[in-house]
């Protein structure tokens, strides 16, 4: 990763300037914007890598904003909520964003989370050599459904599936081990790489979401099924053709 460059939108000088500071000891390239209307702009004139929104913007919030990108990039996307927005977060999350954090918040760990969100969109997602040390086989094979770990592509029946980076790696995790019932927590701590849980939200809605794109009748899963009162786990037939 020699050159990479993010996107800090916030409409509090004093937030931008310390999350710029901090991320630029990390040696990254960062871009901030004080309304949603210049973020989309930046977003319109620069390939970023990753990109923090505040909820609440002035001219269009986090969630608008977030939208619209998810209609045409996959990048990494973390949002900024207060603790009294509960449904936002769940709102943001649904229509495309990885991940959350709420104020006031540790600046270490949202480097940390900047850093493992980085790491699993450009790394395992660009290098064929750590890939191959996860797993000899690039691709996961089931009947109707197709995950290519290398390309980090999915296809149902031969169409391609539009997933986010971290809806990939959720459904990579599942489909890496299938029959296995996971927690919540168990699957925080793969796909987010994290000990935190700050609330099941993240999870449920990231599963809900998911189904939504994968399931032929998502109210009813048949790949990625719930497991009551333990979490879930993921049940498909191997193609071996």
């Amino acid at each position: 990763m020699d050159y990479i460059r993010l996107l800090i939108a916030d409409d509090d000088k004093e937030i931008r300037e310390l999350i710029r500071t901090y991320l630029q000891r990390e040696n990254y390239e960062v871009d901030t914007a004080a309304d949603g209307e210049e973020a989309l702009r930046l977003c319109d004139q620069y390939n970023y890598n990753f990109i923090l929104l505040d909820l609440m913007m002035p001219k269009l919030d986090g969630i608008e904003v977030c939208r619209r990108l998810r209609q045409k990039t996959n990048v990494p996307i973390m949002m900024l909520t207060a603790k009294d927005q509960e449904m936002d977060k769940v709102i943001g999350l649904s229509i495309g964003a990885d991940d959350y954090m709420t104020k006031p918040f540790s600046v270490h760990e949202l480097v940390a989370r900047i850093k493992a969100q980085l790491r699993r969109f450009m790394v395992l997602g660009s290098s064929e050599n750590i890939v191959q040390r996860e797993r000899s086989d690039d691709l996961l094979r089931y009947k109707g459904l197709l995950i290519d770990i290398r390309k980090y592509s999915v296809k149902k029946n031969g169409e391609e599936v539009a997933l986010t980076a971290k809806e990939f790696e959720l459904l990579k995790f599942f489909a890496s081990h299938p029959e296995q019932v996971f927690t919540k927590t168990q699957i925080f701590r793969q796909v987010w790489s994290s000990e935190y849980l700050e609330d099941d939200n993240t999870v449920m809605v990231h599963i809900r979401r998911l189904r939504l794109k994968i399931e032929s009748d998502p109210s009813h899963p048949s790949w990625i099924q719930t497991v009551w009162g333990i979490g879930y786990k993921f049940v498909g037939e191997k193609d071996e053709s």
